[in-house]
């Protein structure tokens, strides 16, 4: 009984079966993870027959076999169709795979090598009176540049770029508007090489000021800066006009409506637009090569003496070549990442603590 159920085609209004295409059995919903063991066995093993030392390469044809396996149980279990849905996923997910997995591998390995070094001690010491071959020394005059540079470039470049976004989706028309959005997808390709060059011959040159942590965050604001504004004019986009619409109504005037309805709808992804420029320029090493020139000692003023950071301390160790060296370069570039993590994580809940409550 259940057999002549199961071969019994659905009719359509006008009696005719449907085709057989459409009603055919589809794949147990453990498939995907079947396969994707299958086709793992079998890239190492085909490696290993082959000769192949390379995981990277035993991965791809796995890759590869895993989005062929799919297309082909499911164009007989399903159909053609199905089988074309299934392989779009599939290459989705070893796409989303090949990117994660270098990540993880770096995360790993910065971890690993950077946890020999990273300690209390090299965290509130500096290089004063520390030779580069030898063992000790810290990266706390590092941190402490990198923490006031990249603080005073947010400084300058989110409220210059928070405000140019809001003009050019609030206000923008014209040959203006052309003209500013030109300019800040061409700044967004802008070497830092060339922000460290613009500012060293303005501000150090013509003007005749010394090398200081407030010049490399300079540079660095002139990075940022179209980062800023292109993310928040995303992102002040998708705020519904709605929303706009309805306090307008209400008699509101339009700054007010930009200050109390669509910045707060829309400071999720500005914040997050924010944290994604500060990552941009955290580890930038050559305006601050130009402009800060780098320090082994202390300084805390950044507008005056030159300072150093987190990536510069990192190629001035690794350049040296010495296991001491090594391992301090490790764990800076561990200390680096896990300073824009934090930045991250606090970004995150200032736009959760101040993104607009929902409720019934």
């Amino acid at each position: 009984m259940s057999h002549a159920l199961q071969d019994q085609r659905p009719v359509r209004a006008g009696g005719s079966a449907a085709p057989a295409g459409l009603t055919r059995g589809g794949l147990p919903r453990w498939a995907p993870a079947g396969i994707g063991a299958l086709s793992i066995a079998l890239g190492c093993g085909t490696g290993a027959v082959l000769g192949l030392h390379s995981r990277i390469q035993w991965g791809l044809i796995a890759a590869l076999l895993f989005v062929g396996i799919t297309y082909t149980a499911s164009a007989v279990v399903e159909n053609r169709r199905q089988a074309k849905d299934r392989v779009a996923t599939s290459v989705v997910w070893v796409c989303f795979l090949l990117a994660v997995i270098p990540l993880l591998s770096l995360i790993w390995t910065t971890i690993g090598r950077g946890v020999k070094a990273l300690d209390g001690d090299f965290l509130s010491h500096s290089m004063n009176g520390i030779t580069s071959f030898e063992k000790g020394g810290g990266v706390y005059h590092a941190l402490l540049g990198t923490i006031e540079q990249v603080a005073l470039a947010t400084a300058i470049a989110a409220p210059i770029g928070l405000l140019t976004a809001v003009y050019l989706v609030e206000y923008g028309r014209g040959s203006l508007a052309k003209a500013v959005t030109f300019f800040v997808d061409v700044m967004t390709g802008i070497p830092s090489i060339v922000a460290g060059l613009f500012v060293l011959t303005t501000w150090n040159l013509m003007l005749g000021f010394g090398p200081s942590g407030f010049a490399g965050s300079m540079a660095l604001s002139i990075l940022m800066m179209p980062v800023v504004v292109r993310s928040t004019e995303e992102m002040l986009k998708l705020v519904p006009n709605e929303l706009r619409e309805a306090a307008l109504a209400l008699g509101v005037p339009k700054w007010r409506v930009i200050l109390k309805v669509v910045l707060p709808t829309a400071i999720g992804g500005i914040a997050t637009g924010v944290t994604l420029a500060v990552a941009r320029i955290a580890g930038e090493t050559a305006p601050i090569m130009l402009l800060v020139f780098g320090t082994q000692l202390i300084n805390s003023n950044p507008f005056e003496g030159a300072q150093s950071s987190l990536p510069l301390y990192i190629w001035e160790q690794y350049k040296v070549g010495s296991d001491a060296s090594y391992d301090r370069a490790w764990a800076a570039a561990l200390v680096l990442i896990a300073f824009v993590m934090i930045l991250n994580l606090v970004a995150r809940g200032i736009a959760r603590w101040k993104a607009p409550k929902t409720g019934r």
